[in-house]
């Protein structure tokens, strides 16, 4: 069943936001690259984007799905923007898209 299953924030700073939360609740990170970095809990996980280029404006929920391309399509013909095409990160794949209020969000098929 499709869920939230990330929420990924922007970040200007990975290293200190990244203190911040291992300091203030104990949250284990997992490096991948030199600008993201996230938890790897398997229930909703926390993402920090720090690519600026990459990075959403708000953060961004990110609901797991089974089928990316029935999800892009069911998307598509709800009325759903789609913002980025997929595309494939260490871990899965993925689309954004907004919702009719504007809310960006994306779509993730795990690996």
């Amino acid at each position: 069943m499709p869920r939230i299953s990330f929420v990924e924030l922007p970040t200007s700073d990975l290293a200190s936001t990244r203190s911040f939360y291992t300091d203030a609740f104990g949250l284990a990170f997992a490096d991948f690259g030199p600008s993201y970095s996230c938890t790897l809990t398997g229930d909703v996980d926390i993402g920090l984007q720090a690519d600026a280029a990459e990075a959403s404006s708000a953060p961004l929920a990110v609901i797991g799905v089974d089928d990316l391309e029935a999800s892009l399509a069911a998307v598509s013909k709800a009325g759903g923007v789609i913002t980025k095409q997929v595309f494939a990160f260490p871990g899965g794949r993925r689309f954004h898209f907004r919702d009719p209020s504007g809310n960006e969000l994306a779509a993730l098929k795990a690996d």
